[in-house]
């Protein structure tokens, strides 16, 4: 019994004073509980959400990572609210707190409040999402991860690159998995003057139809653009589903562009040049001499 009030009374004792608030050891076991137990909360919430409901509901990938984001920041705000009250902070000593904070937020953290702010735009809005593939700053890539402050993708040559979620909502960003995922393929192609551009026509079509990752639907098309310096320029347009793997289509439309007018006939000129000289009347009569 003596033992059981002797922790109570250390439990109980008062380590420093907020304000006229004791601030107890007890206080502080406590708010570190409540903050634990929110982690695990939220943790169990996501799972929730990522596994069950994302099954049962139907929800996309996208949806159901938003959801478990804006989830997990809610509860671990109220964890932290709940936390600070067991410590000793009232309310309105936590309204003095968050004053103070946006007077730290207004003089060096706009930085910082602008991405946190810009990263709950990007889960509401959804303009991209987890494993959307998009180009921002010049970089093309996956979204892997949307951050508080942060979005990581992953490009092409597997480098993680962290780009601040301010840049998606100031700067205009290319989400090539946004709605319809269909996109179209530009293969430009020049031929010598005299080719039959008929033949031409009819060959890179053939090529097009060959490929598996083209689409039938939109058919490919191929378009006259010009009569350039030294080829006549073709486009050949093509369709495919996945923006991901476009650079290594238009490679292989290459090759097959390559082999087919080999056995065509059909040849890719070199850039040439006429060159055309005119000799002064001196010059000229030097010339005759010689």
């Amino acid at each position: 019994m003596a033992a059981f009030e002797n922790f109570t009374q250390l439990v109980n004792a008062p380590l420093f004073h907020i304000g006229q608030t004791p601030v107890t050891l007890g206080g502080v076991g406590l708010a570190i509980l409540i903050f634990v137990g929110s982690l695990f909360v939220s943790a169990v919430v996501q799972r929730i959400i990522g596994v069950r409901l994302s099954k049962n509901l139907n929800l996309s990938s996208g949806i159901s990572y938003a959801l478990q984001r804006m989830l997990h920041y809610l509860i671990i705000c109220l964890g932290i609210v709940l936390a600070a009250q067991c410590i000793g902070f009232n309310l309105g000593s936590l309204a003095v707190a968050f004053g103070f904070l946006g007077v730290g937020v207004g003089f060096g953290l706009q930085n910082i409040t602008s991405n946190f702010i810009a990263g709950l735009i990007l889960l509401l809005e959804r303009p991209i999402g987890v494993d959307d593939f998009v180009s921002v700053e010049g970089q093309m890539g996956t979204v892997v991860n949307i951050n508080m402050r942060s979005t990581i993708i992953r490009t092409l040559d597997n480098v993680s690159i962290i780009v601040p979620n301010s840049k998606f909502v100031e700067n205009p960003v290319i989400n090539w998995s946004h709605g319809d995922p269909k996109v179209r393929i530009h293969c430009p192609v020049g031929v010598a003057y005299g080719s039959d551009v008929s033949k031409v026509k009819e060959t890179l079509l053939s090529v097009a139809r060959a490929n598996s990752k083209v689409l039938q639907y939109p058919e490919p098309e191929v378009r006259f653009l010009e009569f350039g310096d030294s080829s006549l320029n073709f486009m050949l347009y093509v369709w495919m589903d996945n923006p991901e793997k476009q650079f290594f289509l238009h490679s292989e439309i290459n090759y097959a562009i390559d082999e087919a007018f080999r056995k065509a006939g059909i040849h890719i000129p070199f850039p040439q040049r006429d060159l055309h000289l005119q000799m002064t009347p001196a010059v000229e009569k030097l010339a005759k001499r010689v």
